[in-house]
C-alpha cells in the first residue's frame, strides 16, 4: 500500500479516533483521555499482537496521535513511551523485558520515559556523558540528564548511556530501564514557561547500581539500538505538531467563516483565505513526508527512514508554527483569549521546531548526509 494514499483500515482508525477526540476536546484530563485511548487498544497499535499490542507500526500510532491532536487533546507521552521506548524493547529487548514491559505499555497501565539529552552535549550524541562500567554482575551508572518528560509519572526511564567497548576502549552507546524507585535515581522539576500536563525534569545519578538485566539487547548493538528509537521519535513528533496546527487552523477557519466585519465574513477576504489556504497545504506537505517515513520505517528500511523522519519532522516543524501564529493572527485579539485556546499553542508550537532535534541540526543532517557537502561540526 502505497503511503500516499490510506488504506481503509486507516482511514477508519483516523476517524474513530477523531471522534475520541472530540468527546475529550481541548479541556480534556490526560489520565481520563490516556485510559480510553488505551482500553481501546490506540496506545499499543505499534506493539507486537503478542504480547498485547495492535500488530501495527509507526503509521498507525502516528495516525493516533495526529487526530488526538486535531481534536485538542495530544497526549505527549505517546511520542515516548509505546513509539520510542515500546519500539526498542519490541526489536531488541530479551525475552524477560518484552514479556515484562511490552503489555503494559500496550495497555496504558504502565508508561516509561526516554533519557538522552544532557546539559553539556545538547544534539551532539557522541558528547553523552553518562556512562555505565561494570561491577561483578551489576553496572554502575554515572551521568545528568536534562529536559526528560514525565518522569514523575512513568514507571521507568530508558536511560541512555554510554559503556567502554573492550577492544577499542571508545565509549559506544547503550540503554538501560531504570524503575522510578531505583535508589539513587533522582528527578527533580525543570521550571518551564511552556504549560503542559507532562513536567519537564533534570535526572542525577552518581554509581546507580542496576542488575545486569537492566541492559537493553545486546551492548554491542549501541547506535542501531539507539536510532530504532530516535526515528520513530521524530515522526512521532512530526503528528504532533501537523495535528496541532490542524487544531489551530481549524479553529481559525471557523471563526473567519462567521467573524463577519462590513457586511461579509472575514473569510472572504484574501488577506485572510490565502494564510489560511497556504497553511493548510503545508500541512499536507508535511504529512505526506511524515507517512512516507513512517512506511519506510514499519517496512524495516532504516537508513532511508533515517532521512525521511528528519525531512516530516522538520516540515512539520515549519508548517506547525506557520498555521499557529496565522491561525492566532487571523482571530485577533481573541486568538490571545483563554476562551479560543490559541495562544498557548504559540510557545508549544515552538517545541516542534526545537524537540527532539532543532531544525538547523536537521539542515545539517541533510547538507552533510543527503547531498553529500562538507560537515561543519
Amino acid at each position: 500500500m502505497s503511503p500516499v494514499i490510506e488504506s481503509e483500515e486507516h482511514q477508519a482508525l483516523r476517524a474513530a479516533v477523531a471522534a475520541l477526540g472530540k468527546r475529550h476536546g481541548r479541556d480534556f484530563a490526560p489520565e481520563a483521555l490516556w485510559s480510553e485511548a488505551a482500553k481501546l487498544g490506540y496506545l499499543g497499535v505499534n506493539l507486537p499482537e503478542a504480547y498485547g499490542g495492535g500488530g501495527g507500526g509507526i503509521a498507525e500510532l502516528s495516525i493516533v496521535l495526529e487526530e488526538l491532536g486535531a481534536a485538542g487533546c495530544p497526549l505527549l507521552m505517546m511520542v515516548v513511551s509505546p513509539a520510542i521506548c515500546g519500539t526498542v524493547i519490541a526489536r531488541f529487548g530479551t525475552d524477560a523485558q518484552k514479556s515484562e514491559w511490552l503489555p503494559a505499555l500496550a495497555d496504558g497501565t504502565r508508561t516509561m520515559a526516554f533519557g538522552i539529552t544532557e546539559p553539556d552535549a545538547g544534539s551532539n550524541s557522541h558528547r553523552i556523558t553518562t556512562t555505565a562500567r561494570r561491577d561483578g554482575a551489576d553496572w554502575l551508572l554515572t551521568g545528568r540528564k536534562v529536559f526528560i518528560s514525565g518522569v514523575d509519572k512513568a514507571d521507568a526511564t530508558l536511560i541512555v548511556g554510554r559503556t567502554e567497548d573492550a577492544r577499542t576502549g571508545s565509549l559506544k552507546p547503550c540503554l538501560f530501564i531504570v524503575p522510578r524507585d531505583t535508589p539513587g535515581f533522582d528527578y527533580r522539576p525543570i521550571d518551564m514557561e511552556l504549560r503542559a500536563s507532562e513536567r519537564q525534569f533534570e535526572l542525577v545519578f552518581d554509581d546507580m547500581r542496576l542488575p545486569a538485566e537492566a541492559l537493553v539487547g545486546d551492548e554491542n548493538a549501541g547506535l542501531l539500538q539507539l536510532f530504532a528509537g530516535l526515528n520513530p521519535e521524530r515522526i512521532m513528533t512530526a503528528a504532533f505538531a501537523i495535528g496541532m496546527a490542524r487544531h489551530a487552523l481549524g479553529r481559525a477557519v471557523e471563526y473567519a467563516r462567521e467573524r463577519t466585519v462590513w457586511r461579509q465574513p472575514i473569510g472572504a477576504h484574501q488577506a485572510i483565505a490565502h494564510p489560511l489556504a497556504q497553511s493548510h497545504i503545508e500541512l499536507e506537505l508535511a504529512r505526506l513526508m511524515m507517512q512516507k517515513a513512517a512506511h519506510l520505517y514499519d517496512s524495516g528500511d532504516d537508513a532511508a527512514a533515517g532521512e525521511a523522519a528528519n525531512m516530516a519532522k522538520y516540515a512539520a516543524g515549519e508548517a506547525c508554527v506557520k498555521a499557529v501564529d496565522q491561525s492566532v493572527h487571523t482571530l485577533g485579539g481573541n486568538g490571545l483569549t483563554r476562551e479560543f485556546g490559541l495562544a498557548s499553542l504559540i510557545t508549544a508550537a515552538r517545541v516542534s521546531r526545537i524537540a527532539p532535534v532543532s531544525r538547523e541540526m536537521i539542515l545539517n543532517y541533510v547538507s552533510h548526509q543527503t547531498l553529500g557537502l562538507p560537515k561543519s561540526y
